[in-house]
């Protein structure tokens, strides 16, 4: 593991020396803390699957109606009925997002037809490296599409997913959480939390986990925990400490080859290339500060300082090319070591400003932030040869002999942003917001010595109108910028000639409505068009190439709550193209289509309560047939799979569940990294879960 920790020595320092410490987002990040003289309690802003308001898209506390953005909010309820444990599940009943494989070890989204692997964030704070996120901690997850970087700064290109973590409260909490699935998928987590005194409250968490998988030779396991304390020495003052410890070992599974466009033909549990020589693992080290205070002049400042230290390795031996006339494939391999240090402090000051008959929620915010990082990959140094897809197991020598990448980059970033709610009258509103980022790469390749520096200054616009014919009703139109600078996502891509070119810039035009049809139901629709320019896309193994851009139009809908005080429902239906505008003919592929972006999708969850006692649910999981890579050569069939549960709350404080996927047992495929990475999908499967409240 990493023993370089260049920024934690001043982690303390810049804390101690600053007078606030908290992220705004966060009026409504955990649940909300009223003062009352002697009493401090929570009050809730959820009911079952239904969510009243956020603040991850405004950073100010802001009923979901009234932000003119596509937002879809996983609620604590949906978590526990569902069995949520990776983003995966979370954003399965989320319209217009998709996943990815990630190369088997690391979450990977698809926003409106755009990749991502770093646009992910805790209580609004970037948490970019490439791993496997787990929710034990987690109090709810806010998933925003549409560009977002006058909120985020560089990325959410086309969407972002925020977790929102649980905090030490002054209500009792006692949970104990068991289960027990198909393949000895083994699960225990804990959340324990309590006033200490009349100012402080101690909540926490921790899990740990391990099994196996349908996939041969596949495994996991991980744990995880997180203390947290909550002091609030005045009515007008909290503050939160945190530290988690988190660390998750598996096997990378890259999934089959493709064979005459299609996936291979073989069982679904067959493994390409070598799993006991595929491990992934990672370690994950996040310590956070968090400040409020409520000035008498109306004025609330919030800061947040978080430091966080990511170790992550891989190694994998997979499938490089489809299976031939004869029947064998090409086996490739490498392994890549990530360490990076992030340190990230954000200071949000929030103002309600009454002029005439017109207010206005005001926000003026900074952030300042350092991230180092160290990257390196090695390979075998002579071609591994072909191996049979009918015997797919390469049981040959594997050395990883030579270095083919050592990159160190420092990143630093500073931003300031600016942002006006603006409520005219009970029927108008709308928000302007500005932010400027300083992004700054020192990069330096190890292998030649090579060292490049690039400074981008990003400007991210956003605006948006509302309009409300009747209370519950709203119609809003809005307009955003966000840019993904040339050091890549993961900032180790830069070369002399990237060094040279723009960042790409995305620009997301949106109208929509967000419709409360009763006071727990909601109904939401977005009309969209995501237009992304200079793209860099994948040609090949180690090759890309450069293009105009990709163009995404679509539209969306959902639908979340309670039909009645028995039934409640998530439901999500998308339908969208998004192609490559490449006139040039770099890749030959104007109007391709991009992977992973079916044109419809559709999911449809159903919880139904029978009694006091016991309640079922049924879920139906849709797409339509999507490319595997940005060459359309390898096309994944459509599919509709049948999930269901079924719920016992045998007494006050004890529930079982049950959790089925798969209830037809339908063959098909989930997704693909590349055009011979595609991963099948489980068979049926279960899991159930005891929850015990004492």
């Amino acid at each position: 593991m990493n023993q370089n920790n260049r920024l934690r020595p001043v982690v303390l320092a810049v804390a101690l020396a600053l007078p606030f410490s908290g992220h705004a987002a966060d009026t409504d990040t955990l649940p909300q803390v009223e003062v009352k003289a002697d009493k401090v309690k929570e009050t809730k802003n959820t009911d079952g699957y239904f969510t009243k308001k956020s603040s991850t898209a405004t950073k100010t506390d802001t009923e979901l109606k009234d932000i003119p953005q596509a937002i879809t909010v996983v609620t604590q309820d949906q978590i526990k009925d569902q069995a949520i444990r990776s983003v995966e599940d979370a954003i399965r009943y989320t319209p217009g997002v998709g996943i990815s494989p990630g190369e088997g070890n690391r979450d990977a989204v698809v926003f409106r037809g755009n990749a991502s692997t770093s646009d992910f964030f805790l209580d609004g704070v970037r948490d970019d490296v490439q791993y496997y996120r787990d929710f034990y901690n987690i109090d709810r997850v806010e998933i925003l599409r549409g560009t977002s970087g006058m909120i985020f700064g560089r990325g959410g290109s086309g969407g972002v997913i925020n977790r929102v973590s649980k905090e030490a409260t002054f209500d009792p909490v006692r949970e104990l959480t068991l289960q027990y699935g198909s393949y000895d998928q083994r699960r225990a987590a804990i959340d324990i939390g309590q006033a200490i005194t009349d100012t402080a409250a101690f909540r926490l968490n921790a899990m740990v986990e391990d099994g196996n998988s349908y996939r041969d030779g596949v495994s996991q396991r991980r744990h995880g925990i997180n203390p947290t304390f909550t002091f609030m020495p005045t009515e007008k003052t909290k503050v939160v400490l945190s530290a988690e410890y988190f660390t998750d070992h598996r096997t990378a599974d890259r999934g089959i080859p493709s064979q005459n466009g299609r996936p291979f033909s073989t069982n679904e549990k067959t493994f390409f290339g070598n799993a006991r020589l595929s491990p992934t693992e990672v370690e994950v080290q996040n310590y956070t500060a968090f400040i409020e205070h409520a000035f008498d002049n109306g004025v609330t400042v919030r800061n947040r300082t978080r430091y966080s230290d990511f170790d992550k390795y891989y190694q994998n031996v997979f499938a490089g090319s489809s299976v031939n006339g004869a029947g064998n494939y090409t086996v490739s391999a490498y392994r890549d070591d990530t360490q990076r240090e992030n340190l990230f402090n954000q200071t949000d000051v929030l103002y309600n400003l009454q002029t005439g008959s017109v207010t206005h929620k005001l926000l003026a915010g900074t952030e300042f932030g350092r991230q180092d990082t160290d990257n390196f990959r090695k390979e075998p140094a002579a071609a591994l040869g072909a191996q049979s897809a009918f015997n797919p197991t390469f049981r040959g020598a594997v050395p990883f002999d030579n270095l083919s990448r050592s990159n160190t980059s420092r990143v630093d970033v500073a931003a300031v942003y600016l942002q006006d709610q603006i409520v005219f009258s009970p029927k108008f509103e709308a928000i302007f917001g500005l932010r400027y980022d300083k992004f700054d790469v020192d990069f330096r390749n190890n292998q030649n010595g090579n060292k490049i520096n690039t400074d981008d200054d990003l400007v991210s616009p956003r605006a948006g109108l509302i309009y409300k014919p009747f209370a519950p009703l709203s119609l809003y139109t809005s307009y955003s910028q966000a840019y993904v600078p040339r050091a890549g996502e993961q900032l180790t891509s830069l070369t002399v000639t990237s060094s040279t070119l723009d960042p790409e810039k995305f620009i997301n035009t949106e109208v929509g409505a967000k419709w409360d049809i009763n006071p727990s139901l909601s109904f939401t629709t977005a009309i969209f068009k995501l237009e992304r320019t200079k793209v860099v896309v994948n040609t090949g193994p180690g090759t890309s190439e450069l293009v105009d851009g990709q163009d995404t139009k679509g539209i969306e809908f959902g639908a979340t709550g309670r039909i009645t005080d028995a039934w409640s429902v998530i439901g999500a239906l998308t339908y969208q193209k998004a192609v490559l505008v490449d006139p040039n003919g770099a890749l030959g592929a104007e109007g391709n289509i991009a992977p992973l972006t079916p044109r419809r999708t559709l999911s449809v969850w159903n919880r139904y309560d029978i009694n006091a006692m016991w309640g079922v649910a049924l879920g139906v999981v849709s797409r339509d047939e999507m490319y595997a890579q940005f060459d359309n050569n390898v096309t994944l069939p459509g599919y509709a799979r049948v999930d269901g549960a079924v719920y016992a709350k045998l007494d006050k404080n004890l529930r079982l569940q049950v959790n089925l996927e798969n209830l037809l047992n339908k063959e098909y495929f989930l997704y693909a990294h590349n055009n011979n990475n595609i991963t099948p999908g489980s068979p049926t499967a279960a899991r159930a879960t005891l929850i015990y409240n004492f």
